[in-house]
């Protein structure tokens, strides 16, 4: 280990790469720039996401609380920002990728999800990988595997998500305008390795108490300097990011044993049951934003969104203006999202002081 790496490990440390649907991963530098200034040593990221911008505050020695209602993305903040020093070793790495005699392994996967996103294969691999993550005893151990196994089954998905039954897409015989067949085909054993070693490569210690909770955001104690809301995007059309339709499959593993019992066998694609949601109803939405703010006024209170969504940026300033008595709007300019379709949408940071 360098001098460098002792003493000043978020230099080195790099947050994984992602493919996860929204990520503000592109735009942390920005946004760090717009509040770097700020007055606040504690920070709450209440849709915490990949974790890019909890990340990202953790390099700057910042004490973090990440929040997500998803469980599987809980895991990837226990992974990346509550851990400071725990790591999977390259012989836990190849364990993990064993089978073992002793091990019963259930066929869930196999069973349920046939022809629908991955090979048959391709599904044991995931229920022996799966099983043998769920023999691992430490939290950290435990999320840096999972950790990795999401993302080999994202990176392997057309579209990376999981909204649809389309396994044929990776073996239709096209021309092909997007995707990668080479990254489809390459083995999950791979990928898996890939993603541990990057997980790997970004664990440091900040000095800070930091930690990761799966919480509804309501529920979460008005004790932070400053608050971070990135929700899920709706459009001007009422279309919203659902991340538990589009990920319902990496939220399943976390569910393993009960998974069946919350599956939506009228779905094409076993999707999980839906659940109702304030941040994906046009109706509803601006009341969420409203209990937000009122819950956290006496926080510092940032707000990643785009110009083109529901509410309106001007709603949403008059909105956040009742709590906060200084607000200001920090614009990035165009930033086209993965499978967004309007190319005209600005990324904007509503900043209440």
């Amino acid at each position: 280990m360098t001098f460098t790496e002792s003493f000043f490990p978020h230099l080195t440390a790099q947050f994984p790469s992602t493919r996860y649907q929204g990520s503000k991963a592109k735009l942390v530098d920005w946004i760090w720039e717009q509040i770097g200034d700020l007055d606040f040593s504690t920070c709450l990221d209440a849709f915490g996401g990949t974790g890019a911008v909890a990340y990202r505050l953790k390099q700057e020695g910042k004490a973090i609380t990440y929040n997500d209602i998803l469980r599987f993305n809980y895991q990837f903040g226990l992974a990346l920002i509550e851990n400071s020093e725990t790591y999977l070793t390259p012989e836990e790495i190849d364990w993990l990728l064993t089978h073992h005699k002793e091990i019963s392994y259930p066929n869930f996967v196999q069973e349920t999800f046939r022809d629908i996103y991955f090979t048959d294969d391709e599904n044991a691999w995931i229920d022996q990988t799966i099983t043998n993550i769920r023999q691992l005893s430490d939290p950290y151990k435990f999320a840096i595997a999972f950790f990795a196994l999401c993302q080999a089954c994202i990176i392997k998905r057309p579209y990376n998500l999981f909204h649809r039954k389309n396994l044929y897409i990776r073996f239709a015989d096209v021309e092909r305008s997007f995707g990668n067949k080479t990254t489809w085909d390459t083995p999950f054993e791979e990928w898996f390795r890939s993603f541990a070693e990057e997980a790997n490569n970004a664990i440091f210690n900040n000095s800070q108490h930091n930690r990761a909770i799966n919480s509804d955001i309501l529920t979460i104690p008005d004790e932070h300097d400053l608050v971070y809301i990135d929700p899920p995007y709706l459009s001007a059309q009422g279309v919203g990011v659902d991340y538990w339709e589009f990920y319902h499959f990496l939220e399943g593993l976390t569910l393993y044993d009960e998974w069946k019992e919350h599956i939506d066998f009228k779905s094409k694609h076993h999707r999980l049951k839906r659940r109702a949601s304030e941040w994906t109803n046009k109706q509803l939405i601006g009341s969420a934003f409203e209990k937000v703010f009122q819950k956290f006024q006496n926080s510092i209170i940032v707000v990643s969104y785009r110009n083109d969504g529901i509410p309106s940026i001007e709603e949403l300033t008059a909105l956040l203006q009742k709590y906060k008595r200084n607000v200001r709007v920090e614009q990035y300019g165009q930033y086209r999202y993965a499978l967004s379709v309007n190319e005209d949408a600005q990324e904007i940071l509503l900043i209440g002081e």
